[in-house]
């Protein structure tokens, strides 16, 4: 029953309410801030987010543009300049024959002949400068180059082919640099080392030791004639020098070749024994023309402009100057952050 309207003849009723349980005073007050930190901490992910969005587009943009113009550069001058622009005017082509002489590196026989091709077919090329600072390697890659060296000169009678010894010129690098019309060394440059390696190790007792057996099955009587665990027979061991020494012909009949009358007595000089010699004794030799470098190349025809036609791998060329500038940066960095201190410590002083 509705206690409206009060019944007037009826006590009133007395009887206080209930009381509700309040929340404290400031719980609201807590609850709107972590809210609000809530909401200001997303905003603040979501500006992080766009600004890393954008870095990684603009970085990304900039890694393509790098690549177009590393690809669309034929090859580059000694000094970093775009060769494309030198290369039309008289100028001497280098070609850089660096480190092993292998089919996986660098110094291997298609890159170097097609760029020395290359630097030949172009009429602004004065002279042709191989730049040589190798041990030697594959004696397959070494005869490959030395022939396209050869046939390139028959060609182009007109124009000359110098090679340029740099740290070192042996073995293999050697046997391409006699196909050369001229051969500069430094003084103390390494020369020669005209002959034939084939190592080969007896490693049986260390096996033994630590208890390990050589299981190795063949099919051919010599198959295994290089074999770690055992040593090699006399007939063995005569073949492999006969397989040497035809090898080491091959490259003494190229060095002949190409050297010619300017060896000075080979046989009582030992120029053909494996040993190697200073850039000036060399050239007392007979292995080497005159002291000198790519520089001595250009006073002698009186030309300044240098352009490399070594083939550039655009990846590998974008990573090298990255590499190179964000070092340049780091290093400027903490030259300027340790820069105050510095002074703090001279004035100290």
């Amino acid at each position: 029953m509705s206690n409206w309207p009060p019944d007037p003849n009826k006590a009133p009723d007395n009887t206080p309410a209930p009381i509700q349980p309040s929340l404290p005073q400031n719980s609201a007050g807590r609850e709107w801030q972590l809210l609000e930190k809530t909401l200001l901490a997303s905003i603040e992910e979501q500006r992080r987010a766009r600004r890393w969005g954008i870095f990684f587009k603009l970085l990304t943009f900039g890694y393509i543009i790098s690549l177009l113009l590393l690809m669309g550069r034929g090859c580059s001058s000694s000094d970093g300049k775009v060769a494309s622009i030198d290369a039309t005017k008289p100028h001497i082509a280098v070609v850089d024959l660096q480190g092993v002489i292998s089919a996986d590196e660098k110094a291997n026989a298609i890159d170097v002949s097609e760029a020395l091709e290359e630097a030949f077919d172009n009429d602004q090329a004065k002279a042709v400068v191989l730049n040589i600072n190798s041990p030697g390697g594959s004696p397959v890659q070494s005869d490959e180059i030395w022939q396209k060296m050869m046939a390139l000169r028959a060609e182009h009678k007109d124009k000359k082919l110098y090679a340029v010894i740099g740290d070192i010129g042996a073995s293999g690098a050697y046997y391409i640099a006699s196909a050369a019309d001229e051969i500069y060394v430094n003084p103390s440059s390494l020369v020669g080392s005209i002959g034939v390696i084939m190592p080969s190790y007896n490693v049986k007792g260390l096996m033994d030791k630590v208890g390990v057996t050589d299981r190795t099955i063949t099919a051919g009587e010599y198959k295994d004639i290089l074999s770690l665990t055992r040593p090699l027979t006399e007939f063995e061991e005569q073949h492999v020098k006969g397989v040497l020494a035809n090898t080491h012909k091959h490259f003494i009949n190229a060095v002949k070749q190409g050297r010619g009358a300017k060896l000075k007595d080979p046989e009582a000089n030992n120029l053909f024994s494996g040993l190697f010699w200073t850039g000036e004794q060399s050239i007392a030799l007979g292995l080497a023309d005159k002291a000198g470098s790519i520089q001595t190349v250009e006073k002698d025809m009186d030309i300044d402009n240098v352009v490399n036609y070594t083939p550039v791998d655009p990846m590998q060329q974008l990573f090298e100057n990255f590499a190179v500038k964000m070092g340049a940066g780091i290093g400027a960095s903490i030259e300027m952050k340790l820069l105050p201190d510095e002074q703090a410590n001279g004035e100290m002083r």
